[in-house]
């Protein structure tokens, strides 16, 4: 991947073609996680030079408002993710502002480095912030293969939590227990909420992370203790969501939902991958001329973490 930055006075007019009302080109180039070699820079980038091996933010902002004063990028009116609502790096050549890229952690391959920015900034976020997990909390992670699990798992235990997970098949449950998990449930046979009741004594879970949406919500409220909150970065089995509320309210429990997260907080998961404190699990690596390929992989469903092409 070679990589050009430009400074934040283009970065302003380049990302109003985001602004919901406005038209930007269609089809997008995907892929959201980049890294690779700044080749060039734009009037006005700073911080970046010719030749840096760097790792690229996903997402992109306008950095002027109040929202990205305060590290809430997310919350920014112009906010965009790169491979969603703008082109990304599924291509030899990409353009990024450069508040968005940072230093590739030394030692680091760089498929690995390609593998930590969407996720790992996405758990941290949805655990750190948004949940606000504490030590000792009890973790419920879904979804352990994806890439947003592999990275739960590993942060809420890094936060001092005790984690259980789920997965489809019984070796993905034995790979997340070498992450940290306690506990892994395979919910092809077994159910998770009976399973969650058991790891906490019958009390309920502290934290439930998903991303996997219908299937799973309903019976995530009724894992959390008192005061428990859930948190979600995505709906993968369907957007429709049902429950009884009294639960919500008779228990105090909060519905969180969670995209992406700072840049500050990209930064501080970097310097943790770079102390080898959080590790990137690679599934698959494919050159980009097998892009399709790597689609039907990860739409078998067969994956371990994240799928990674290579330029």
């Amino acid at each position: 991947m070679r990589v050009r930055a430009v400074g934040l006075n283009h970065l302003d007019l380049w990302v109003r073609n985001g602004v919901p009302g406005h038209v930007f080109p269609l089809p997008i180039v995907p892929g959201c996680d980049v890294a690779g070699v700044v080749d060039a820079i734009g009037v006005g980038a700073l911080g970046v030079s010719v030749g840096d091996e760097v790792v690229v933010a996903p997402g992109v902002s306008c950095g002027l408002c109040a929202s990205c004063l305060a590290g809430e990028d997310a919350l920014c009116r112009s906010y965009g993710i790169l491979g969603e609502s703008r082109d990304g790096g599924c291509q030899e050549h990409l353009v990024v502002p450069d508040v968005g890229v940072f230093p590739k952690p030394e030692g680091l391959s760089w498929t690995d480095a390609a593998a930590v920015p969407l996720t790992f900034l996405t758990a941290w976020h949805m655990l750190s912030a948004r949940a606000r997990v504490q030590p000792g909390d009890l973790v419920l992670v879904h979804a352990a293969g994806s890439g947003v699990g592999t990275a739960a798992i590993q942060i809420a235990t890094l936060l001092g939590a005790r984690v259980i997970t789920t997965a489809g098949t019984d070796e993905k449950c034995a790979r997340a227990l070498t992450l940290g998990a306690e506990a892994a449930v395979n919910y092809r046979s077994e159910d998770f909420a009976a399973a969650a009741r058991r790891f906490s004594g019958n009390r309920g879970v502290d934290v439930v992370v998903d991303h996997v949406g219908t299937d799973t919500f309903e019976r995530s409220l009724r894992c959390l203790a008192r005061g428990g909150r859930y948190v979600t970065c995505g709906a993968t089995s369907g957007f429709e969501l049902k429950t009884d509320f009294r639960l919500v309210f008779f228990k105090s429990l909060s519905i969180l939902g969670s995209t992406m997260g700072g840049a500050h907080e990209l930064h501080r998961v970097l310097g943790l991958v770079a102390a080898g404190r959080l590790r990137p699990i690679v599934d698959r690596v494919f050159r980009l001329e097998e892009v399709a390929d790597a689609h039907r992989h990860l739409a078998a469903r067969q994956a371990f973490g994240k799928v990674v092409l290579t330029v």
